[in-house]
Order: C-alpha cells, then structure tokens, then sequence
C-alpha cells in the first residue's frame, strides 16, 4: 500500500490528531447531510408537503441501505486501522480488494430487488395516497444509483482506516455543490419534483465515487480497479464479516425502526405530519453530525492504537472526543429548543405542516442529551473489534423500546406526533445504561482483531 496513502495515528498528540482526523471528517458530514436538507428544502418550497413527503419516504429506504453498508465499511475501517497499526501490510492490501470486490457483487442485487418489491414496500409503511408516486419515483431513481453509494461508502472507509479524513471531504464537497446546483435546475426550473431531485442526488454521488476512484490510482493505492484485481480473500471476508456484519445489523435494525416511525407517522397524521418528520429528519440527521464524527474518528484512531497495543491512548482518544460531542450537542438542543418554529419554517410555510413539526420536536429533541456519549463510548467498543455488543445495544434498544414506545404513545394512546416523538429518548437512555455496564465490566479491553490477526500474519 503507498506510504502517501496512510496517516499515522498511534503516535504523536491525541488531542492533535483527533482534531486533524475528526475537523474534515465532521466537515464533509456535515457537507453531506446538506446536500440532503437542500433536497428538502428547494423541493418543499417549490413542489410542495406531497413532494415532500414523497421524498422523505422514499428516502428513508435508501437511508436504510446506506447505512447498512456504512457498518460492513466499518468492519474494513477497524481491520485497515489496525493493520497499519500491527504492520501488516499484506492482510492490509487483502482486505481492500475484499470490501470493494464485495460491494461491487452486492451493488446489483440489492438494485433489482428493491425496483422487484418497491410497491409493497411503499405499501407496508403506509403511504399517503397523495404521495405515492412521488415516493416511488424517488425511490427507484436513487436504487437504480445504488452503486454510487455503496462505492463511495467503501473507498471512504478504506481512506479513514488509513488515516486520511481530508480527501473524502473534498469529494463530497464536490458532490454537496454539484447536489445543489442540480437540484435547483431540475426542481426549481424544471418543476420535476422528487425525480428531480433523486436524479440530482444520483448524480452528485457518482461523482463523487468517480473522484475517489481518481485519487486512489494515483496515489499508489494497491488495488488498480482493473478487472483481474477483483477478488474476494475468503479470510479477509470472514474477518469483515466478524467485525462489520453486526455494525451492518444494528444500522439496518435502527435505520428499519425509524422506518416503522414513519409507518406510524403515516398512521397518525398522514401527509402533513409525514413532511414535518422528513423536515425534523434532515435537521436530526445535520445535528447529529458532530457526535458521529466524533465516534467515527475514535473508532478509526482507536483501531490504530489498539493494534499498536495502545489502550491508554484508545481510551484518552475518547475522553476528549466525548467532551467535543457532549458540547456541540447540547449546543444544538438549546438552538433548537430555542427557535423550532424558525428552522422548520425553512421547509415551507404549511401550517398544518409546521403544527405537526412543532410537536413532534418538543419531544424528539431531548434526544440531543443522551447520544454524544452512546456514539463515542460505541466508537471506542468498535475500534476493539465489538461490534457484537454495540448489535446486541441497538437492537435491544430499537426493537424492544424505541418502535413499541413511539406506537403505544402515538397510535394506542392517541397522542399524535408527541407521543412518536417519545420513542427516540426513551430508546437512547436504556441504550446508554447497558452501554455503562458494558463499560464498567471492562471487557472491551479484549482486542477481538488481536488473535485473528497474529493467524492472518502468519500466513
């Protein structure tokens, strides 16, 4: 693997090399989750709350296969972190060719077999018949590009797990202005509603793969994209698999359970309420950028240290990350406490839209106080390898808490989006408790990575 390529992080200044890895990395988050809130923005206030909510809808099943894939890229970041910390440079370049070769099969298949069952789907989470098509549209032109996501997702997680936070924001900023300009063309002129701005999204994420692709090649990357390079290490798969695959569930898991919300969204208040939750979406999903950041850093400088045999450090990495979170989140939850009528006005002038919003704000946003120290403590778990427990956490938290509250408060106790609101803090504070055993145990000292990878150096 080129030495340009890789950036060490097991040496040097934590606080310094936490904020040179994390500063681009919550930049291009946040770049990113823009682009997204200009699809809401620019299509609600000239399409209006149908197209809205259509794109919110549609969305959603996109979010879901996002992040599915975001968690098996996890298990490439933590394996390349700790690699590069181990010096071992052949399982190094046997894992990159694995994860990309992987997602280019999955690509395809995922592609036709949600076009094969979009309608039902649609169906099972209740669209409003007003939004319907726009839902559909939106999601077939964002699955077709499916490809896009899955690849920019895995060149991004190999370039963290080297080190390398700055290049994928430049990418993304790229595509984030790329995103807009589209979007104002085909939505605003063109008045093509939520095709438009699927199709500027689609765009936007090809080129943005497109550019890393560039990038690496140039750079030394080891893996050429040529046809013969494709090829998948059947140990390197089962050791992605062992660390990514319950990241991937429990994305999947949390990103199915918000998909029941606005199944239960639809049930309560149909196409108004279902725009107000897509807007408050865009705004939780930009909120919660620094704290993901955060986590992500810590796992990918925590995975370096942990392979060098550097707990102490690992553990320093999230003491200071944790603080960062702590206070860029509490900073959003007075904002938005503040000033919710404000930042939902930005979506649109509806007024049963915005009454929807306000509601289920108040009692969503209590959220804020609970998730920078579930993200960072799980960023530490991670970088050792224990993606198991962080499944065990969420799926625990989603399925048994978050979907059951949100649906007895809203649905059976007729609370409306207040009580759908309720789900979200109630499911993160019983998260955060299991979370703290897990911590005071002390078995996320163990290196999960540490004997496989002995094995794999052997070889």
């Amino acid at each position: 693997m080129g030495n340009q390529l890789e950036k060490n992080l097991y040496e040097g200044s934590v606080l310094k090399k936490l904020v040179l890895f994390a500063l681009p990395f919550l930049v291009s988050n946040i770049v990113q989750s823009l682009y997204n809130i200009a699809d809401m923005l620019i299509v609600g206030n000239f399409c209006g709350p149908e197209s809205m909510s259509g794109v919110n809808i549609g969305g959603q099943v996109t979010f879901i296969l996002t992040h599915i894939v975001a968690g098996l890229c996890m298990g490439a970041t933590v394996l390349i972190g700790q690699y590069i910390g181990s010096g071992d440079n052949n399982a190094l370049r046997r894992v990159t060719a694995t994860i990309i070769t992987l997602l280019t099969w999955l690509a395809p298949v995922v592609t036709v077999t949600v076009l094969v069952f979009r309608r039902p789907l649609l169906e099972l989470i209740r669209t409003p018949a007003e939004s319907f098509s726009e839902s559909e549209i939106y999601l077939i032109v964002t699955v077709t590009g499916i490809i896009f996501i899955f690849g920019y997702n895995a060149f991004s997680a190999i370039l963290r797990g080297m080190g390398d936070s700055k290049h994928p924001f430049y990418f993304v900023l790229v595509a984030c202005v790329t995103n807009i300009l589209l979007d104002f063309l085909f939505v605003a002129a063109f008045g093509w509603g939520a095709f438009g701005a699927a199709f500027a999204t689609v765009i936007s994420q090809a080129l943005s793969m497109i550019l890393c692709i560039v990038f690496m090649v140039r750079n030394g990357f080891s893996f050429d994209f040529k046809l013969k390079s494709f090829r998948i290490f059947k140990d390197q798969l089962a050791m992605v698999f062992k660390i990514g695959l319950p990241t991937c569930i429990q994305n999947g898991v949390t990103s199915i359970s918000f998909l029941f919300i606005t199944a239960v969204v639809n049930i309560v208040g149909g196409v108004n309420a279902s725009a107000a939750a897509g807007a408050w979406s865009k705004v939780n999903s930009f909120a919660i950028m620094p704290a993901f950041a955060i986590s992500a850093s810590i796992s990918a400088m925590s995975a370096q240290n942990i392979g060098a045999g550097r707990l102490d450090r690992a553990v320093h990495t999230c003491r200071i990350g944790t603080t960062f979170a702590v206070a860029a989140m509490f900073l959003f939850f007075g904002v938005i406490r503040l000033y919710p009528s404000q930042i939902l006005s930005f979506f649109g002038d509806d007024p049963q839209m915005l009454a929807e919003g306000l509601v289920y704000i108040r009692s969503f946003s209590y959220d804020f106080l609970l998730i920078p120290f579930i993200f960072c403590l799980n960023g530490l778990f991670i970088g050792g390898g224990h993606t198991m427990f962080t499944l065990i956490n969420s799926v625990l938290s989603s399925v048994l808490l978050r979907a059951p509250v949100c649906y007895f408060f809203g649905v059976t106790l007729n609370w409306g989006m207040r009580g759908v609101g309720m789900g979200a803090p109630m499911a993160s504070a019983a998260s955060l408790l299991m979370i703290i055993g897990f911590l005071i145990s002390g078995r996320w000292k163990q290196n999960v990575v540490k004997s496989p990878l002995k094995e794999l150096s052997n070889n």
